[in-house]
């Protein structure tokens, strides 16, 4: 399949739904759920009809250097994208699928230009007055899911490395809060910080105890 017939695949959803009458289609993606410190990062992105971006995925299929490439090329052709997060705290307050909602109905709300339809990333449906649809594997079947994957994507990493300027000890600019071996071993030799996620594991093994000494 050349590149053409690909990207006509990926579209082949929105203009369903534009040949409906569903002008502004409006993807949704985050990025940041499985990760044990940082804010979950999610994105809205509506593409116009005809749009120049070569390569456009599943954030996930690209290197960093692809991702920040279509990321510029995206925020210079989109109809309109934004942004929404969730903090660590909100996290542990809501849980981590809650929080993601949250996350998803924020980046919908700061879109200066309103969508009149929205197809989301997963299983679960969002509570939001919107028209919309969830997608599995969105990311890699729409779009403009994949450009909202794209985006949310670029802002976490960018903003994990600005946090990592913050907290030098635990390389967030290497592993983005992810729990490889070099940020467990960060967490168990300097403890965790205020960006940890403390209902996750094992940062909340590591929390009790010292809860307990507490009492």
């Amino acid at each position: 399949m050349d590149e053409i017939q690909r990207i006509n695949q990926l579209m082949q959803m929105e203009n369903e739904l534009r040949f409906e009458g569903y002008r502004l289609v409006a993807g949704v993606d985050e990025a940041g759920r499985g990760p044990l410190a940082g804010p979950v990062i999610a994105s809205a992105c509506i593409l116009p009809d005809k749009f120049d971006l070569p390569g456009l995925d599943d954030s996930k299929r690209l290197t960093e250097k692809k991702r920040q490439y279509l990321a510029q090329k995206i925020k210079e052709q989109a109809v309109a994208f934004s942004l929404g997060s969730a903090s660590s705290r909100e996290i542990d307050l809501l849980n981590i699928l809650k929080a993601t909602k949250l996350a998803m109905k924020r980046a919908l709300e700061n879109l200066q230009i309103k969508p009149d339809y929205i197809l989301v990333d997963g299983r679960d449906r969002l509570n939001i007055p919107f028209l919309h649809k969830t997608v599995i594997g969105g990311d890699g079947l729409c779009a403009c899911i994949a450009a909202a994957s794209i985006l949310a994507k670029v802002s976490r990493d960018e903003l994990m490395c600005e946090i990592h300027e913050i907290y030098p000890e635990y390389c967030f600019d290497q592993h983005k809060g992810y729990g490889t071996r070099m940020h467990l071993e960060a967490i168990y030799k300097f403890g965790p910080c205020p960006i940890h996620r403390q209902s996750f594991s094992p940062i909340k093994e590591i929390i009790l105890p010292s809860f307990n000494e507490l009492g």
